[in-house]
C-alpha cells in the first residue's frame, strides 16, 4: 500500500480536529451576537438541513422503535448540552473551555460502570484523578489571578454540566453504533436537537442579523465536514494511533481565540491541560472499555468514533 495513503486517516483526524475547533470559535462569536439559544437552535437545523439529503439518498431507512427511542434520547441530550457548551465558551477563554472538557471520556469511565457494569481499572482510576488535578490546577489559576468573579463561575458550572452530559452522551452513542449506521446518527442527532429546542423559541428566539446567520450556517457546516472526516479516519485506523491527534484541539482552540477574540493562553492553563490529557492518554492506554467519542460538540457519527477522546459542541 502506499505510504502517503496510510497516513491519509491521521491528516483527516488532524484537519477534523482543526475544524471543530473553528466551529467553536465561531459558534462562539454567533452566540454572543445573537444570544445561545437562538446560535445553537440553527446550527442543529442547518447541519440537519445538510446532513438529511445525503442520508436520504444513500441510507435511507425506516429506525425501529428501539433505535428511534436512542436517537430521541441523544438528541434531547445533545440539545441540553450544546447550549450548555457555548453558554460557557460565552464566558470562558476557548482554550479553557476546551480543556476542561477533556475530563468527559473520563467521567465516562464511571457512566460505563454504573450504566454498563464494565470494570474500571486501576490504571483509569488514577488517569481520572490526574484529570481532576489538572483542573483543579486551572480553576486555581484563575483564582490565583484574582478573575475568578460569577460570569467566570456561570461559565465553569455550564462547562462540567456540559461535560458530564458528554460522558452521558458517550453511553448513548456506544448503544448507538450498533444498531445505527453515521449518515443515521447523524441526521437524527441535529434533526431531534433541533426540533427540541424549537420548542422554546417563544421565549429565546432572537433574529440574528446576516452576518450572524452565515457565521452559523459556518458552524453547522464545519461540524458535517468534521464529523464525516473523523468517521473516514477512525474507519480505516485503530483509535489509540489517532487518539492522540484529537489533543491538538487545545493548540488550534488557542489560536482561533487568539485570532478571533485576542484571548490568552497561560502557563498555569497549558499546566492543567497536560495534566487532563495525561490522564486520558493514561485510560486509553491501559485498556479501558468506556465509551468515548469525538467533541465538540458533535461530530461523533460512527461506531469507530465511539473511541475517541475529542469534545464539541458542540459541541457541541
Amino acid at each position: 500500500m502506499d505510504k502517503s495513503a496510510s497516513y491519509m486517516p491521521f491528516f483527516a483526524a488532524f484537519g477534523a480536529v482543526a475544524a471543530l475547533s473553528l466551529m467553536d470559535a465561531v459558534m462562539k462569536g454567533a452566540s454572543l451576537a445573537a444570544g445561545v439559544y437562538t446560535a445553537t437552535l440553527l446550527r442543529a437545523l442547518i447541519g440537519a438541513a445538510i446532513i438529511a439529503p445525503i442520508w436520504a439518498i444513500r441510507d435511507f431507512r425506516v429506525p425501529s422503535r428501539a433505535v428511534m427511542a436512542l436517537h430521541l434520547e441523544r438528541g434531547l441530550v445533545s440539545a441540553v448540552m450544546a447550549l450548555s457548551f457555548f453558554y460557557a465558551l460565552t464566558k470562558l477563554p476557548i482554550a479553557e473551555a476546551i480543556a476542561i472538557s477533556f475530563v468527559a471520556p473520563l467521567l465516562a469511565l464511571y457512566l460505563a460502570r454504573i450504566l454498563l457494569g464494565e470494570t474500571i481499572p486501576p490504571r483509569a482510576i488514577l488517569a481520572s484523578l490526574l484529570g481532576f488535578v489538572g483542573m483543579l490546577v486551572i480553576v486555581g489559576g484563575r483564582i490565583g489571578q484574582g478573575e475568578f468573579d460569577d460570569q467566570i463561575a456561570l461559565g465553569l458550572a455550564a462547562l462540567l454540566f456540559s461535560a458530564l452530559l458528554y460522558a452521558y452522551n458517550f453511553i448513548i452513542i456506544r448503544k448507538q453504533s450498533q444498531v445505527a449506521g453515521p449518515l443515521e446518527v447523524a441526521t437524527f442527532h441535529s434533526g431531534v436537537g433541533g426540533i427540541i429546542l424549537v420548542i422554546f423559541a417563544p421565549w429565546g428566539w432572537v433574529t440574528p442579523d446576516i452576518a450572524t446567520w452565515g457565521a452559523i450556517s459556518i458552524g453547522a457546516l464545519l461540524t458535517v465536514i468534521a464529523a464525516m472526516a473523523l468517521a473516514w479516519a477512525y474507519a480505516r485506523a485503530e483509535a489509540q494511533a489517532l487518539v492522540p491527534i484529537e489533543y491538538s484541539g487545545f493548540l488550534w482552540a488557542s489560536l482561533f481565540g487568539w485570532l478571533f477574540f485576542r484571548e490568552e493562553v497561560t502557563l498555569v492553563t497549558i499546566a492543567g491541560t497536560a495534566l487532563i490529557v495525561a490522564g486520558c492518554w493514561l485510560a486509553t492506554r491501559g485498556g479501558a472499555q468506556a465509551a468515548k467519542a469525538p467533541d465538540d460538540a458533535d461530530g461523533e457519527l460512527a461506531g469507530k468514533l465511539s473511541q475517541s477522546t475529542r469534545k464539541n459542541p458542540p459541541a457541541p
